[in-house]
């Protein structure tokens, strides 16, 4: 009884093992079934030679055999240049060097992947391709505290996905993804903003959070960053208070400036982030300078409380593991909400500092009284006008027995005849001339017009006395030698005694 009892269990054993077998077996067939249906390409049991040689480079792509694969892929497009495979075997070249990795692998993925929206672009793979190209930029990302090359090239190519392509199905999780990398970027702008306001550099603090402000209104803590603006300005109004040499009611109009834009700051937490952590800090603020507390709407209540919601905790095990890994922790950005998909005008700290310039020449002039504008005078007979003055018509002068203009103009003929005071020898007395003379009678010209008489010229160059002739000791009377010392000749003269040692 007992050997049959063992005998039959050892045949049930061996029933159930053989049974697993076969499940196990149907199992990885189904799998394998499976597999190959979800493939939306061809028919499965298709045995076309461009098919098998797809389906072998996606086999070896599973197995990490990259470059097998990428080989029967580039045999498949040279060879079936008309197959239906052939755009997505191009889209799977990129995709093996995507898979495998490394710095130079993804550069060569991001160029396969360009080519192909370039060939293939009203394809819905090329949202894919646009997609995974951006992809590639938010791997590489560094921390907030590192170089933002890859984090503002993945910013470009997530807005550019998403406005060329608004109708895929990938656009959920580009928005999604451009979230997280605008919390990054933020995240870097911030943190340089509070290392300004700790060194009390509040133009280029302010310039900085104002930037973050604008910029990437759905940042996690964006709160932080209006009370922050507003702590700078309440700054720069307690240096406006103990500057030196500073009339008081110049220092009063200076602080006013600057506390109502601190208040505009604080008003902004509790007017756009009714919900955030940090509201209470803005409200107490407000009260300790005597000013009214706005009223948030429900929309911004809503709208707050979402964005809330959708943010996850940081945990203990996130901080340790962004010490570890290369990438951000981005486990804060919120899930909701449209990102920036265009960037405003940065502010620099020059532009904080010109206003501040401006603000205080308004307030040194504020306060002078206003000058009056001086009287207009106009410019007398005959002068140029003046700049914004009238001048007076030029009035026309005429001298006795000269025929005028009327415009201060004289006309004078010149005399014709030997006798220029007698009228009787006159062209105009003439009564046989051709040509009459147009003018008055009486010619002579005014003393005030007469041209002075010219002085007698006199010759000062004095003609010197001949030589006189040299007589001898023996009689004979020598011409003299002239005076040749003035007079320029081209013959060389001889040196004599030490200047024949000069060379020159």
């Amino acid at each position: 009884m007992i050997r049959f009892s063992k005998m039959f269990a050892v045949v049930a054993l061996a029933l159930l093992v053989l049974g697993g077998i076969s499940a196990q077996a149907k199992i990885k067939k189904k799998k394998k079934d499976f597999n190959l249906n979800a493939n939306p390409l061809a028919n499965v049991k298709s045995e076309q030679p461009d098919k098998e040689l797809f389906d072998k480079a996606m086999v070896a792509m599973k197995k990490g055999r990259y470059d097998v694969a990428r080989l029967d892929l580039q045999t498949l497009m040279n060879t079936y240049p008309e197959s239906e495979y052939r755009m997505r075997a191009k889209l799977a070249v990129g995709d093996s060097w995507y898979k495998e990795g490394g710095s130079a692998a993804l550069t060569q993925a991001e160029a396969e992947y360009e080519d192909f929206i370039t060939f293939f672009p009203d394809a819905p793979e090329a949202a894919e391709a646009k997609m995974k190209v951006a992809d590639i930029y938010y791997q590489q990302m560094e921390k907030p505290d590192r170089d933002p090359t890859n984090a503002l090239q993945a910013e470009r190519e997530y807005r550019e996905m998403i406005n060329m392509f608004p109708d895929s199905s990938l656009i959920p999780r580009a928005k999604q993804k451009l979230r997280d990398v605008e919390e990054v970027l933020a995240e870097r702008e911030a943190q340089i903003g509070f290392y300004y306001q700790s060194r009390e550099d509040y133009n280029a603090a302010i310039a900085r959070l104002q930037t973050v402000a604008d910029t990437y209104p759905l940042y996690s803590k964006a709160d932080q960053v209006w009370i922050a603006i507003g702590d700078c300005y309440m700054g720069e109004g307690h240096n406006i208070q103990i500057a030196p040499n500073l009339p008081g009611a110049v220092r009063e109009r200076l602080r006013a400036i600057y506390q109502n834009k601190a208040a505009q700051a604080y008003d902004k937490v509790i007017t756009r982030y009714p919900m955030a952590p940090h509201v209470e800090d803005a409200r107490d603020r407000l009260v300790a300078m005597n000013r009214p507390i706005p009223e948030p709407t429900a929309a911004a209540i809503a709208e707050s409380d979402a964005e809330q919601r959708s943010e996850q905790p940081l945990r203990f095990t996130d901080s340790v593991l962004g010490l570890i890994k290369r990438g951000p922790t981005v486990v804060s950005a919120v899930h909701v909400g449209e990102p920036s998909l265009s960037d405003p005008p940065r502010i620099t700290a020059p532009e904080i500092t010109k206003d501040n310039i401006a603000l205080f020449r308004d307030a040194m002039e504020a306060g002078k009284p206003a000058q009056p504008a001086a009287p207009v005078v106009a410019t007398g007979a005959n002068e140029p006008p003046r700049t914004g003055q009238p001048s007076q018509a030029p009035l026309a002068t005429e001298t006795p027995g000269v025929a005028g203009t009327g415009i201060g103009a004289e006309i004078v003929s010149a005399p014709s005849g030997p006798d220029q005071a007698s009228p009787a020898n006159s062209p105009a007395t003439d009564p046989n001339a051709v040509v009459k003379a147009v003018g008055p009678a009486n010619t002579v010209l005014p003393p005030t017009e007469k041209p002075a008489e010219a002085p007698i010229q006199i010759n000062d160059i004095k003609t010197p006395p001949p030589p006189q002739p040299i007589t001898a000791a023996n009689g004979k009377t020598k011409a003299p030698k002239p005076d040749l010392s003035s007079t320029s000749s081209s013959k060389k003269k001889k040196k004599k005694g030490l200047g024949k040692l000069n060379p020159f």
